[in-house]
């Protein structure tokens, strides 16, 4: 089951989204259900970014609503996330995720590697770039000449192996704290990456980026 996440932040609408079975509006992010043409099943949040009257706009339209205190140790994003799992989903994509406040861009890139959905397909879209991560192995899809950045996260990444990228390893180190996986980019339409030991955030941007 694919699962889609509207969150509350300033990202670019994606050029194409592919068909969700479950979908989360986060506070405000039902702007973004909106603007993609999906109706939410879910609202969820403290609503403290989405107007009343939308909001209720909302409910006559048989939308199931989660409602939050402000004053809590989870994030809406967080919370949706536990939910979406919950729910049985085996991916999930999340829009609106980045952009606007750096703590909680931050916060939500680093939500990826959280081991509630360890191994679980978790992407954050913005526009014509992508975000997830990888631990153990994974593989990139796009075109010749995308750019994929490999950053490591919560320590050196080592073994780190890749197959379709002009800037090729083997058995290799990311460091923790560096920019050394920084701009790579694809030869042909996947690349495989493969991590024997920590975690790699993918930083994947469709088209030639200058």
């Amino acid at each position: 089951m694919h699962a889609l996440i509207c969150a509350h932040g300033l990202s670019e609408p994606p050029p194409t989204l592919p068909p969700a079975d479950l979908i989360i509006a986060v506070d405000g992010g039902a702007h973004w259900c909106h603007t993609l043409r999906q109706q939410p099943h879910i609202l969820l949040g403290d609503f403290d970014s989405l107007p009343e009257q939308t909001l209720q706009r909302w409910q006559q339209q048989k939308v199931a609503v989660h409602r939050y205190p402000a004053d809590k140790d989870q994030t809406d994003l967080e919370l949706a996330l536990h939910l979406a799992v919950a729910r049985g989903a085996q991916r999930i994509t999340v829009v609106g995720a980045l952009g606007g406040r750096w703590d909680q861009s931050i916060a939500n890139v680093l939500l990826l590697a959280h081991p509630r959905w360890s191994g679980l397909p978790v992407t954050l879209v913005d526009g014509r770039q992508e975000v997830c991560l990888i631990q153990g192995q994974g593989v990139v899809h796009g075109a010749a000449g995308d750019t994929v950045s490999l950053i490591a996260v919560g320590g050196d990444a080592q073994g780190v192996t890749t197959r379709g990228l002009h800037y090729a390893l083997k058995d290799g180190v990311i460091p923790f704290g560096a920019a050394f996986g920084v701009s790579n980019r694809l030869t042909a339409s996947q690349a495989e990456i493969t991590v024997r030991q920590g975690l790699l955030v993918v930083v994947h941007i469709h088209g030639r980026h200058h």
